[in-house]
């Protein structure tokens, strides 16, 4: 266990505070005229998912959180509960309920391998990449002059998650999509 100062808390950090893991979203060091420095961070419990915003002073220390990462492989979803195996043996699996996977979880696509997070033997999370290709299985046909919404039209993806493409994708088309921020990246050739 190691002990991070008040500036050393920067975004993607783990962190335990009040005794729970927390992802750091985001930070900023600033002095307020004539005193000490602060780092205003907002923090991601791991377990709940509710987002917190906490000050650090120059005094206060923080303990890393220690978390765990292991492979797993993606099954399917089922009135709320996402089911996940060993990558190497499909007769161990698990589940982790839908409030705990988040948005992300809209982008998972069946025997996807991904990164299971946990702290202290209880998982808290997972890793998508980045970046994940999806195909296209609904798209309306593009309206010629029809820009007055910025160019954009809804796609609907072979994972069931409905996002904003440009009006020249198509249906059936393999898009690439920033899992983190929900958002059209390319066109896969």
């Amino acid at each position: 266990m190691s002990l991070l100062e008040y500036n050393e808390i920067k975004e993607r950090k783990y962190i335990v505070y009040e005794n729970e893991p927390y992802e750091v979203l985001s930070s900023h060091v600033f002095r307020k005229q004539q005193r000490k420095p602060v780092n205003a961070t907002k923090l991601k419990n791991l377990i709940t998912g509710s987002v917190k915003e906490i000050s650090f002073h120059v005094s206060e220390k923080v303990e890393e959180a220690e978390i765990d990462s292991k492979e797993a492989k993606y099954l399917y979803n089922n009135r709320g509960d996402f089911f996940f195996s060993d990558p190497t043996d499909q007769s161990k699996r698990y589940s982790m309920k839908e409030d705990l996977v988040g948005p992300q979880g809209k982008f998972l696509k069946p025997n996807a391998i991904i990164e299971i997070l946990s702290f202290q033997d209880r998982h808290v999370g997972f890793k998508l990449p980045v970046k994940v290709e999806l195909k296209v299985v609904e798209a309306p046909p593009a309206v010629k002059g029809d820009t007055a919404k910025g160019g954009t039209k809804q796609a609907k993806l072979e994972t069931g998650a409905t996002i904003n493409v440009p009006l020249f994708i198509n249906e059936g088309e393999m898009i690439r999509v920033n899992t983190e921020t929900g958002d059209y990246v390319e066109r896969v050739s």
